[in-house]
């Protein structure tokens, strides 16, 4: 570890120290001067209860930054070398505050046996310790960030082994300010010959075997001569940030998770689900009704078309609900068209000008409000709101096992290929966005697609 590190991850706790009392020290004085923090109002009575600020330094500002640098500590937000990203550091620090203010009020309730002297200087408190620590911490990394590019605090890395680091691994290191890489030598022979000209930091070996005497000659230097060793696993995943460190007992092992939508993930996916399709589909109940009328008008019974799709891990076929929008054996006519197909990069189809299509089906299909009814699909369970796009048994009778990777969530009325697109991305590009969503899936990936999808949709050209 750097010295650099170890200097900076010291100093957070002096920080924090001077945060947490200059935070208590500006509520005492906003409370005893009747300051509220919400502009041109004014709330607050004449505190009678306050006491002196020297009692309140020793009696509740002294014991009450030794609780909150110990939660600090326990929450490992002093930890040298961290791993957080700065909202996983920013989320820390709120619920190291929130704990806090429990812990205040649990102790003056319970033992003292009585209520805090003033609630609003509680909660100034912690607004104001939330963000004392959130800009120190920010001033570390500021401090840290600077000595960087001036080489101070770098790690010097090199790769070892008879294969060369894989082009993700070498493009992070080179983007990476805080690494500087070395580049790719063969064998610990040409470490030692390295040594000679500079100590490196870090050894990745790209090719380690726990029965080889190389892999154990070169841990046991680099253990010798306090240069840190790591390895890159033999089975490379594509998506290295849903790799985890997990244990089997006392055996360490990697894991690797297809998708964040286990667990809790599924659970609150799920909940999202029915309540805004059910939100919508009340809201949308009397345009629904209007383009089953106008269905049943122009083009007679039936008003849904029911297509078979794949759907979650391809163990059962699921009925995908939409309006109408062809004519009524648009299915056999297909077979009659697919000379015509435009897709030739794979195992769709698609025709701009369909002939099957009617006219009232353009203008749906215009503004995919013939995919309205699968709101329903969602609301029962088959399908979610924002996923992948529902596939055909016919077309995923050709996919690849790569390709098929897609089915480990459910389909979506809309997802991140749809709106990246559409009809005019190759399969592939449409497969790798799949993907991309399922890797990365997140609430808020979810809303900020249904978001898009408004734009897309309203401004988007005709479908195919």
């Amino acid at each position: 570890m750097k010295k650099s590190e170890v200097l900076f991850g010291i100093l957070r706790v002096p920080i924090d120290a001077i945060g947490i009392v200059g935070a208590l020290i500006l509520s005492y004085y906003l409370r005893r001067e009747n300051i509220d923090l919400i502009p041109n109002v004014q709330l607050l009575q004449e505190a009678s209860e306050l006491p002196n600020l020297q009692e309140f330094i020793t009696e509740f500002i002294l014991p009450n930054l030794a609780v909150l640098i110990a939660l600090a500590a326990v929450f490992r937000l002093y930890a040298l070398k961290s791993t957080l990203s700065a909202w996983q550091e920013i989320g820390r620090v709120i619920a190291v505050v929130l704990l806090w203010v429990v812990v205040v009020m649990g102790w003056h309730f319970l033992v003292l046996r009585q209520l805090f002297y003033s609630r609003i200087l509680l909660v100034h408190a912690a607004f104001l310790i939330t963000i004392f620590l959130i800009l120190g911490r920010g001033i570390v990394i500021f401090l840290q960030r600077t000595l960087i590019r001036f080489g101070i605090g770098i790690h010097l890395v090199v790769s070892v082994g008879k294969h060369h680091a894989a082009r993700v691994v070498q493009e992070t290191l080179k983007a990476d300010r805080r690494y500087e890489y070395f580049g790719h030598i063969p064998s610990l022979s040409a470490l030692k010959r390295l040594q000679v000209r500079c100590k490196p930091d870090l050894v990745l070996q790209t090719d380690p075997s726990p029965e080889s005497n190389e892999t154990i000659t070169l841990i046991n230097y680099c253990r010798s001569h306090h240069i840190g060793y790591a390895f890159l696993p033999p089975v490379f995943a594509d998506v290295p940030h849903q790799l985890t460190v997990e244990r089997l007992g006392l055996v360490p092992i990697l894991r690797f998770q297809p998708t964040p939508l286990d667990g809790w993930g599924r659970v609150w996916k799920r909940i999202f689900d029915i309540v805004v399709s059910v939100l919508l589909v009340i809201i949308l109940l009397p345009i629904l009704l209007f383009i089953s009328i106008i269905i049943l008008i122009s083009n007679g019974w039936p008003i849904f078309y029911i297509s078979a799709r794949v759907g979650e891990r391809t163990e059962k076929s699921i009925p995908v609900i939409k309006f109408r929008s062809m004519v009524r054996d648009a299915d056999k006519k297909k077979q009659e068209l697919l000379g015509d197909n435009e897709r030739k990069d794979g195992p769709l189809f698609k025709m701009k000008n369909d002939p099957r299509i009617t006219r009232i089906g353009k203008l749906l299909r215009r503004f995919d409000i013939d995919e309205l009814p699968q709101l329903f699909n969602v609301i029962v369970g088959q399908m979610s709101l924002v996923g992948p796009r529902p596939h055909l048994q016919e077309e995923v009778n050709r996919y690849r096992s790569y390709e098929r990777r897609v089915f480990a969530v459910k389909p979506g009325i809309t997802g991140l290929s749809q709106i990246s697109g559409r009809s005019e991305l190759e399969f592939k590009e449409e497969v790798h966005l799949d993907l991309q969503y399922i890797e990365e899936w997140s609430l808020l990936f979810d809303a900020w697609i249904l978001w898009r999808t408004i734009f897309v949709v309203a401004f988007k050209r005709s479908r195919g």
